[in-house]
Parts: C-alpha cells; sequence; structure tokens
C-alpha cells in the first residue's frame, strides 16, 4: 500500500440507520421526537435542581451534571444523524469526523464516571449516613468531576489520533456517527495498535467505573441485608433503585458496543444498540429519576403548583 493512500481520505460517507428513502421521513421523525424528550426532560431536571432549595444536595448535583452529559451526548450524534434523513447528505470531511469521535468518546464515558460517583454517594448515604454530610460534599463532587474530564479528555485525544493515523482503504463508514468500530473497519490492515489500546487502557478507562459501581453495590447489598426493618429496606432500595436502573441499561448497552469478540459485530445489531445507548437512555434517564424518586417527584409536584399559582 503507498504511502499516499494512508489517510488519503478527505471525507466519509455514513450510511446512517437505513439507505432505503422511503423509511427516512420515518427515521428524522423517530430521531427528533427522541431527541425532543431528551432536551425537554434533561431540561426540566436541570431546572429543578438548580431551583429547588432541597435538591441543594451533592447527589442532585451529580445528577445535574448527568443530565447535560445526556444532552451532549445526544447533541453529538443525532443533528448529524437528521441532516442525513433529511437531505439525503451522507458525507461528512476528514476532519470533523474525527472532532466527533472525539467528542463522543469524552462526553459519551463521562457517563460512566458520574454514574461511579453517584454510586459512591449512594454508599456512603445507606452504609454510613451520619457521616454523609461530612463525607459526600458539593467540593468532593467538584474535584470528583474535574479529575473524570482530565482522565476521559486524555483518553478521547489518545484514541482519536489513532484512529485518524489509520491506514484507510475506503469511506463508507456503516453507521450513523463516526465511532471507532466502524472506522477500525475501514483499515486496509489490521489496526492492531488501535485493538490492544482498546483491549488495555480503553478497558480500564471505560470498564474501571463499572467495577467500582459493582464494589460500591456488594457494599451496599451487604449492609442492606443486616437491615431488619422493612421501612429501612424500602428507603434503601428506593434510594439506589433509579441509580441502578440506569446503571443496567447504560453498561448493558456499553458491553455490547465495545467489549465482545470482533467476530460477533454485525452492522444490523450494532446500530440498534448505538441507538439504544446514545439516543434512548439519554432521554430515558430524567423519566427513570422523576417517576423512581420520591425527592424528584415532590419537587415535580412543587414547581406545578407554582406555576398553577402564577397562572391564577
Amino acid at each position: 500500500m503507498a504511502e499516499a493512500n494512508w489517510t488519503s481520505v478527505s471525507e466519509f460517507v455514513l450510511l446512517g440507520l437505513s439507505e432505503r428513502q422511503d423509511l427516512q421521513p420515518l427515521i428524522f421523525g423517530g430521531l427528533l421526537a427522541i431527541y425532543l424528550v431528551n432536551l425537554a426532560g434533561n431540561s426540566m431536571l436541570l431546572v429543578l435542581i438548580w431551583a429547588d432549595p432541597q435538591l441543594a444536595s451533592p447527589m442532585y448535583f451529580l445528577l445535574s451534571q448527568l443530565a447535560m452529559v445526556d444532552m451532549g451526548l445526544a447533541s453529538i450524534t443525532l443533528p448529524q444523524a437528521l441532516v442525513q434523513a433529511q437531505t439525503h447528505h451522507r458525507t461528512i470531511p476528514f476532519a470533523s469526523c474525527m472532532a466527533q469521535l472525539f467528542f463522543f468518546l469524552a462526553v459519551g464515558n463521562m457517563e460512566g464516571y458520574l454514574l461511579a460517583a453517584m454510586a459512591y454517594d449512594r454508599y456512603v448515604a445507606v452504609c454510613d449516613p451520619l457521616r454523609y454530610a461530612a463525607v459526600v460534599t458539593r467540593s468532593l463532587c467538584l474535584k470528583i468531576a474535574a479529575a473524570s474530564w482530565a482522565v476521559l479528555i486524555s483518553h478521547a485525544l489518545l484514541h482519536t489520533i489513532m484512529t485518524a493515523q489509520l491506514r484507510y482503504c475506503g469511506n463508507c463508514v456503516q453507521h450513523f456517527f463516526c465511532d471507532v468500530p466502524p472506522l477500525l473497519r475501514l483499515s486496509c490492515t489490521r489496526p492492531f495498535a488501535s485493538e490492544l489500546v482498546i483491549s488495555t487502557q480503553g478497558v480500564l478507562v471505560v470498564l474501571g467505573p463499572f467495577a467500582f459501581i459493582l464494589a460500591s453495590y456488594v457494599r451496599i447489598g451487604v449492609a442492606v441485608a443486616r437491615l431488619r426493618s422493612a421501612q429501612a429496606l424500602r428507603k434503601a432500595l428506593s434510594t439506589c433503585g433509579s441509580h441502578l436502573t440506569v446503571v443496567l441499561l447504560t453498561y448493558g448497552s456499553v458491553t455490547w458496543l465495545y467489549f465482545r469478540p470482533a467476530s460477533s459485530y454485525t452492522l444490523g445489531h450494532d446500530w440498534k444498540v448505538a441507538v439504544f445507548y446514545t439516543v434512548v437512555v439519554p432521554a430515558l434517564n430524567p423519566l427513570i429519576y422523576c417517576l423512581r424518586s420520591k425527592d424528584m417527584a415532590a419537587a415535580l409536584r412543587r414547581a406545578g403548583r407554582k406555576v398553577l399559582a402564577w397562572g391564577t
């Protein structure tokens, strides 16, 4: 392969969710509806958390950060997909593709780190409630968020640079946005270095928070098993239920997409899971927290009463 052809690709063609023209209006309408639900739901979460003094705890500060990440994750991938479905313009410049990849890796992985911080918050709340206010503070949450961004920006930059330096023999990406696995499939030779980094550094960065979450819930499970009060047991389950549901949805999707044998990758299943992870889950998170969290439900009722009072 001549060196001139290594990265001679100037643009990529994103094949999108379907090449059938008759399905494009349906795809556009569905994606737009979910995107609007995402923006509306997560914006509502942010307004409730920032405006209601009773939600001024570290847990809800972390939830507000999760809401912003969910809006960011959808905003990185969905506008491009909406343009493709509406205008049938499927090309994306090489530099724009790499930029999208960088932001997707950084913002997408931040969700796991916030879920890990929330798991620690739940662990202290259940296992050491008397020291909760002294241990889990707004300052600690800010430090965790800053350290997480530093790690993830470095991680995203490493993977973006390695992907940009691949030898590409084609430019048709079998996906609706620029992601590492479909770009690796376009490499002229086996991208051994990129696969090695994914299987080592990538596993540590992405699955490290998941291991921390599992350890936290093991400790929480032991503490809950010792509770003899039915009321205390229900309170512990209520405290952790929403968070655990979001963890299962997020990491179930991530594991399927990125951490299974390469021989099992199939376009038909991958884009469905990618849509679920990048589009559906971020839109579901505010619904999960509002429906399962008594504090959020109470804050929503208080906000509703205020709106009705203003109207009269």
